[in-house]
């Protein structure tokens, strides 16, 4: 499954865009590097009953950004993706 897989799922599942849970996540306190990943994967359990694997999409966002590293770009591996960013917006609203 794709990162942007991961982060439409999130979506569907919240009702919020990948965005707007960043927003929320800086409201919080978890922006930036420093934050602990399971403290974040707690918060997104607990208030979104939002697994791991997905959540941990989310953590990449959360903490370095819409950008994902280029090896995962336009290969058959796992975590592959059409761009090496992400769109944060909303499905709806993604011209890709």
């Amino acid at each position: 499954m794709s990162f942007q897989a991961y982060l439409d799922a999130i979506e569907e599942k919240t009702g919020l865009t990948p965005r707007q849970l960043v927003d929320i996540a800086a409201t919080k306190g978890f922006s930036g590097g420093n934050v602990k990943a399971g403290e974040i994967l707690e918060w997104l359990k607990t208030d979104y009953a939002i697994g791991r694997g997905h959540g941990m999409a989310l953590v990449h966002v959360i903490k370095k950004g819409a950008s994902i590293d280029q090896k995962h770009v336009g290969t058959t591996g796992i975590h592959r993706d059409e761009s090496d960013t992400l769109w944060l917006d909303g499905r709806a609203t993604n011209p890709a």
